[in-house]
């Protein structure tokens, strides 16, 4: 979490935040956190690989897409495709996925209300995955 800060606001430089997200990862996404408030917190990640459905069971999110393009699929409405200028918001507890990455790199600014913890994911098909296979998790 870096970036100009003082009492009541903060400046981050977005741009600079993507151009840091590693070209690769052993994981389906990766992350950037920029604010970590108990109301919000606020972010870049990047996904790598298609994702199986999941949903959180603690915040809702708000993702704004800054490049790539990919179909998102939430419960079992057809999928939708995704692309730069995109804006999609789902509440907690509703099944969503990635199954297919159609351009890359796919990015995403996030802000997730209240704040996100990093292990709050729950995959719908038991074996589909785990918090430390989805996202890189920080100590």
């Amino acid at each position: 979490m870096d970036g100009e800060r003082s009492a009541g606001h903060a400046v981050f430089d977005v741009a600079e935040a993507v151009r840091r997200l590693p070209e690769t990862a052993a994981t389906l996404v990766a992350d950037h956190r920029f604010t970590e408030d108990e109301t919000a917190s606020a972010r870049v990640f990047r996904v790598y690989r298609p994702t199986p459905p999941h949903y959180h069971t603690t915040y809702d999110e708000y993702l704004f897409a800054l490049s790539g393009r990919c179909r998102m699929q939430f419960g079992d409405a057809p999928p939708v495709e995704i692309g730069p200028g995109t804006l999609v918001v789902f509440k907690r507890g509703v099944v969503h996925s990635v199954p297919e990455i159609l351009e890359e790199p796919v990015v995403f600014l996030s802000v997730d209300t209240p704040r996100r913890a990093p292990r709050d994911i729950q995959f719908v098909e038991a074996g589909t995955g785990t918090p430390d296979s989805f996202m890189r998790q920080r100590d």
